[in-house]
């Protein structure tokens, strides 16, 4: 028998991703749309000796073509003809899914509707006679309780079974249709005919609502108990703080960071000297033994110490969102965000920029516009990562030891408000004409189903660990190379080095900020490969090996830097200096990477890179010789 083609669409918050996982579980290639960076979803199974291939579309509420989704959805029926089309609905949220149903089938599309979440339909005291729905339609209506696998698996043979040539729109589709193709020839200004169309499908979906739904008037529901403080007044505010707080803990200290930390260490310490100690009992050269264990190893427990914190993180996030509880941030958010040019669903790529920028960059792909998935992108490298906190604690220990947390505090505040103000300058001139919407629905708080969760969680950390992952190994090697190699070879002092010779190039750009010197030009450099390697490069550089930024140890690090011959290289200003250009400038290669992933694009790479350094160019700058004019030096 041929296989069958079945494509899944429907609003988002239905619970049709739900489905596609309880249908297809495993069996799943994740990949992109061609153009842009909306996910797309394949999974293929066999049923009744049928192989079935199930596509699970962008959730989206019209097919105008507006937003990516909506273009994704859009074009998609355009180019394919699916066997079957199945329009997963929110039965408990009928009316305003209708919408979308209609505009399919003004299209010609045949559909399986399909009922999704009766039994929250039921708790609200809704009553859909499926009958009379089907009646109305001329298509097959049938029912799932979405986190219910006996349920969604009935579909199997409702898709096998299914002869969607016997269906035909009903009359009173049928009518419809040549409503709106009468509104399209009237000559009326496209405005109006909008308008006008728009007004035709609510009065279908008025008729069909009287015929066919009973709603038992019930009372207050716990969401809407629970939005009186979720989603209004200050309480909102300081609950979001609050959950924020347990994520970034969970995240950042009690299972992300620990994991990465432990990840991190057997390559440091355990697989880089096993190898090296192997391969100089078998003679291997010594650049082989230097690349393998400080340049192979090295880039990539780079790379894999990155994924505990980030699959963490998007466990979070995925649980979050399940709950209904991330539409209401966004919610709260919008109107401060509106102020920076944004739309409230950016507060949480940007919150997680405090954490790590590489999620925080991936997670901008929730955002509803181009314009905002763009900005939120390249300013989130601007905050404070917990990457760029070792040299931050290290440098205001060392030059303002009595002042030290409240320069950190003022680096973190620099970063929020440049983030801002080159959000509202890209706003206003690269993405100047971009709309940035708004449009959200605030779904029932219900309990996450944990095996999408989890399938979402390793979606996302899986496209980082391929993609991103082969330009963080690239430049782990570069970076080898360029320490370990000079003109007549290679070289065992890292003074002799072509890093030398570019930290000592480069170092003259930094004339102006009082930080001249090779070694500070060095680290600069290093630091793009990950922004702790500042720190280490110094400490190497400067004669004090062994460094820590754990809060116990940071004075005396402090102190064992400030007895090399570091103190002749900074002074309190230009140590200032310092420290706002690492705040601002070049995200590491590991965000680097995950830009060029998510943008699609070298060129948008490389304008993250030349932009951030400008401006932290500029801001140094400003730094230092405003507090030589104010007599700081």
């Amino acid at each position: 028998m041929s296989a069958l083609s079945v494509a899944l669409t429907g609003n988002p918050n239905t619970g049709k991703s739900t489905i596609f996982n309880e249908l297809t579980g495993a069996r799943q290639k994740i990949g992109n749309w061609p153009g842009v960076t909306v996910d797309k979803k394949v999974g293929v199974i066999e049923h009744n000796g049928r192989k079935i291939s199930v596509i699970d579309l962008p959730g989206t509420y019209s097919i105008n073509a507006r937003s990516q989704e909506e273009q994704v959805v859009s074009d998609y029926f355009k180019e394919n003809k699916p066997d079957i089309v199945v329009n997963i609905i929110d039965a408990a949220n009928i009316s305003r899914n209708l919408f979308l149903t209609v505009q399919l089938m003004e299209h010609g599309i045949p559909l399986i509707i399909n009922l999704n979440m009766m039994d929250e339909a039921q708790r609200h005291g809704i009553k859909i006679d499926m009958a009379k729905l089907e009646a109305a339609f001329g298509m097959p209506v049938t029912n799932t309780v979405g986190r219910s696998n006996k349920s969604v698996r009935k579909l199997l043979d409702v898709f096998t079974n299914a002869v969607m040539s016997n269906y035909k729109p009903s009359k009173l589709i049928a009518d419809h249709i040549e409503r709106i193709h009468n509104i399209e020839r009237s000559g009326l200004a496209a405005a109006k005919i909008e308008e006008e169309i728009i007004s035709a499908r609510y009065d279908l979906i008025d008729k069909i609502m009287q015929s066919a739904v009973t709603v038992n008037a019930a009372g207050k529901t716990l969401t809407e108990k629970l939005d009186s403080y979720l989603a209004n007044g200050v309480s909102s505010l300081v609950l979001m703080l609050a959950a924020f707080y347990l994520m970034f803990q969970i995240a950042f200290n009690w299972i992300g960071q620990p994991l990465a930390d432990l990840l991190g260490g057997f390559f440091e310490e355990s697989l880089a000297p096993a190898a090296a100690e192997a391969m100089e009992a078998a003679g291997v050269a010594d650049w082989m033994q230097s690349l393998v264990s400080d340049g192979i190893i090295t880039g990539v427990g780079a790379v894999l110490s990155f994924v505990p914190l980030i699959f963490t993180l998007f466990i979070c996030l995925s649980f979050l969102d399940g709950t209904g509880y991330m539409a209401r941030v966004a919610f709260v958010m919008d109107p401060i965000m509106r102020r920076a040019g944004l739309s409230g669903k950016s507060i949480m790529p940007l919150v997680m920029g405090f954490g790590c920028g590489v999620p925080a960059i991936m997670g901008a792909r929730a955002l509803d516009t181009h314009k905002d998935r763009m900005i939120s992108i390249l300013v989130t490298p601007f905050l404070t990562c917990n990457a760029k906190v070792p040299i931050l604690m290290l440098f205001a220990a060392m030059f303002f030891p009595d002042n030290a947390a409240n320069i950190v505090f003022i680096m973190y505040v620099l970063g929020v408000a440049v983030a801002i103000l080159a959000a509202k300058i890209l706003g206003t001139t690269t993405f100047k004409g971009q709309q940035s919407t708004f449009l959200l629905e605030l779904p029932p708080y219900r309990l996450p189903d944990i095996k999408t969760v989890l399938l979402e969680a390793w979606d996302k950390g899986k496209g980082y660990l391929i993609k991103a992952g082969t330009i963080i190994f690239a430049m782990s090697v570069l970076i080898w190379f360029l320490s370990n190699f000079n003109s007549d070879g290679m070289t065992k002092d890292m003074n002799e080095s072509y890093l030398a010779s570019i930290g000592s190039a480069s170092s003259k750009i930094f004339a102006p900020q009082g930080f001249d010197t090779w070694e500070a030009g060095a680290s600069i450099v290093t630091g793009v490969l990950a922004k702790e390697a500042v720190v280490s490069t110094m400490g190497i550089l400067y004669g004090a090996d062994e460094l820590s930024t754990e809060d116990e140890d940071i004075q005396n690090s402090a102190q064992a830097l400030l007895s090399t011959n570091m103190a002749g290289a900074f002074t309190p200003l230009t140590a200032l200096a310092f420290m706002v250009f690492t705040q601002l400038y070049s995200p590491c290669v590991t965000a680097l990477g995950t830009i060029k992933k998510e943008t699609q694009s070298w060129k948008w790479m490389g304008f993250a890179f030349l932009y951030t350094c400008a401006v932290a160019w500029v801001a140094s700058l400003i730094v230092y010789q405003g507090g030589k004019l104010l007599g700081f030096e």
